[in-house]
């Protein structure tokens, strides 16, 4: 079953690609056949629709189309491509720097997640560059900026890692992160040729840009109520989300039948449905058939590589936050005993970086809402290139894990040796 299982779930991928049609929707057709063969119920299958991830997307796509009506996100981003004037090349590491520290100077991946890809989307527009490439590379920055120790995922690893006898290991984890993050953002900008943009595609004088009127400065700082929602109150980001877009609608800066129109639901069914599926490819072990075969091949060399694939392919079906680093973190010091020669912080730092390059698939928060931000802020965001940006996140992701194995073998190893002692 497990082998049917995963079978299915690259069937519906293929179709929904070569037909051009929603793979949410055959995702759930396939789903209500799949639990039938598998002597499974319809109730385990509506089951295993995300409520939490369906809250995030409509909440942070209705606030973000509430901000766009108003124009403050484009006339944001035009500002950002004025101040870089020629230097067209600063623009992508502006954006990693931006997503490194809104995440690392306390609240994490999630809060920074709320920004930076419809930020990233809207610059990448002003300026010419690909708008799938910045996202990315925005996310990149705060994938590496949640290992700083005052993050909750830091809490969490350093938490874990005390338990096992292992003090102060974020500072190795923090460098192993950002050192693959910012080769895989180097490998996004050659993928997508970003390199053959010299200059702005639209070249704007900061000084005649308009300035930010009432509406839109009320719209921005809606941004500002969601990040104090998230980090003070502890309240859902998706949720969140919903009260700030309520008070834009309700002082009038926003119409809300307009922005709830203008929100990308082909994206969204997209998104659920193909997350479902998966749940239950999950559910009847496929995911732990691919762990499995994986963990059979470990030994001391390839061992940071496989805890990274492995922590991977387990974010695709779960929180890194929630599941992930709880579950794998605590298993690296006794896999590095068994094994010698190899620093359980290297494989700790492997399961940090294999968890979080995997929330790039559309079924993750960061794939899902970079996707969300393509529909949100594209105009001609069809049918065509939402099932071609859907394909090309989960090839991405692929990419991604394979540069962390390459890099924790070869460097991650090196790195907590170096800085541990």
């Amino acid at each position: 079953m497990d082998l049917i299982a995963l079978i299915l779930f690259i069937v519906v991928i293929a179709v929904s690609f070569f037909r051009k049609s929603n793979a949410g929707i055959l995702a759930f057709a396939i789903g209500a056949i799949a639990v039938r063969i598998f002597s499974l119920t319809d109730k385990d299958l509506l089951g295993a629709i995300s409520t939490s991830m369906f809250t995030i997307l409509v909440g942070i796509t209705l606030l973000f189309a509430a901000i766009n009506s108003t124009g403050a996100l484009e006339l944001l981003a035009k500002k950002i491509v004025a101040l870089a004037g020629d230097r067209v090349w600063i623009i992508p590491i502006a954006i990693y720097a931006a997503g490194f520290t809104i995440a690392g100077i306390g609240p994490g991946a999630i809060p920074a997640l709320a920004i930076i890809p419809g930020l990233a989307v809207s610059v990448a527009v002003a300026v010419g560059y690909d708008p799938l490439m910045l996202a990315l590379i925005g996310e990149c920055g705060l994938m590496a900026g949640r290992m700083t120790p005052i993050t909750p995922e830091g809490a969490l690893i350093t938490e874990v890692a005390a338990s096992a006898g292992i003090e102060n290991v974020m500072p190795a984890i923090l460098v192993s992160k950002t050192l693959v993050t910012i080769i895989f953002s180097v490998v996004l900008f050659i993928i997508f040729k970003g390199y053959k943009l010299t200059k702005p595609q639209n070249k704007m004088d900061f000084k005649s840009l308009e300035k930010f009127n009432g509406k839109q400065l009320i719209a921005l700082s809606s941004i500002v109520v969601l990040m104090i929602l998230l980090i003070f109150f502890k309240v859902n980001i998706g949720l969140a989300a919903f009260i700030s877009a309520a008070a834009l609608f309700i002082i009038g800066v926003a119409d809300d039948g307009a922005c709830i129109k203008a929100m990308p639901w082909s994206t969204i069914v997209m998104v659920m449905g193909m997350g479902t599926l998966l749940s239950i490819v999950d559910t009847v072990g496929g995911i732990d058939l691919m762990s499995t075969a994986l963990s059979s091949i470990m030994s001391a060399s390839t061992a940071a590589p496989i805890m990274g694939i492995s922590a991977g392919l387990l974010s695709m079906v779960s929180s890194a936050l929630g599941v992930v680093y709880p579950t794998m973190m605590p298993m690296c010091a006794s896999i590095a005993n068994q094994l010698g020669n190899v620093h359980p912080v290297a494989l700790m730092a492997a399961v940090g970086a294999g968890g979080s390059l995997s929330g790039i698939t559309p079924l993750s928060t960061g794939g899902a809402l970079a996707l969300a931000a393509l529909g949100s802020n594209l105009k001609d965001f069809d049918k065509d290139k939402e099932s071609k940006a859907f394909v090309q996140l989960f090839i991405i992701a692929g990419i991604g894990l394979l540069i962390t194995a390459i890099v924790s073998a070869l460097f991650f190893n090196f790195i907590a040796n170096t800085i541990m002692g």
